[in-house]
C-alpha cells in the first residue's frame, strides 16, 4: 500500500491498548531502501517516557495500522517510569 507521507504528520499515535504516547512530529527515511525506518515523536506522554528531551523517534516496525491515528505495539512496559515504593522499616 502506498500513501503519502505527509498524512502522517501531527497525527496522535496511540498504543494498541488505548495509551496515549505522542503526536508524529517527523519520520525517518531510508532513502537507499525507500522505507520508513522510524517516527520522531513529539507532545510525548511524560506518564510513560521519563525523558528530558521534547520528543523520542520509535522503531517504524512497532507500528501496527495508521488512519485517523497512528496505532503502535503496547511500549508502555519498556519505558513506564518504575512506581517508588516506601523503604521498609
Amino acid at each position: 500500500m502506498r500513501a503519502d507521507i505527509t498524512s502522517l504528520f501531527g497525527l496522535n499515535i496511540y498504543t494498541d491498548t488505548g495509551t496515549y504516547v505522542g503526536k508524529v512530529a517527523d519520520l525517518v527515511l531510508d532513502v537507499d531502501e525507500r522505507t520508513v525506518t522510524g517516527i520522531a515523536v513529539s507532545s510525548i506522554n511524560r506518564d510513560i517516557f521519563d525523558f528530558t528531551s521534547k520528543g523520542v523517534i520509535i522503531p517504524y516496525r512497532w507500528v501496527v495500522t495508521t488512519g485517523d491515528i497512528v496505532l503502535i505495539r503496547n511500549i508502555v512496559n519498556r519505558f513506564k517510569k518504575p512506581a517508588k515504593t516506601e523503604p521498609e522499616e
